[in-house]
């Protein structure tokens, strides 16, 4: 799992819970954005073969679609791998004129 910012410490809950059923799960903190620590999120997901990418922000267009970019474009070459993004669906931002 890659998670930043305030999503690390959500995310670090979820693999207790799910390390008590048994089920090991690498967590990696990139720590910034830019630069983005590509490296250690590929030799990850090279040696797992999965990624879960958790980010607060918005599905499309967010640093849940780059890194999910990043990593088919570069570290996937097995055909059993997969990518799975975790984060606020896609919908308009409200805003007001007025405001």
């Amino acid at each position: 799992m890659v998670a930043t910012s305030l999503i690390v410490h959500r995310t670090l809950n979820v693999v207790d819970r799910l390390a008590v059923e048994g089920i090991s799960v690498e967590v990696v903190d990139p720590r910034t954005i830019v630069p983005l620590d590509k490296k250690t999120i590929i030799e990850s997901v090279k040696k797992t073969r999965r990624l879960v990418v958790v980010d607060e922000d918005h599905e499309r267009c967010g640093i849940c679609s780059q890194i999910s970019a990043i990593v088919s474009e570069e570290a996937l070459d097995n055909p059993d791998a997969r990518i799975k993004r975790v984060a606020t669906p896609t919908a308009p931002i409200p805003s007001s004129p007025v405001l």
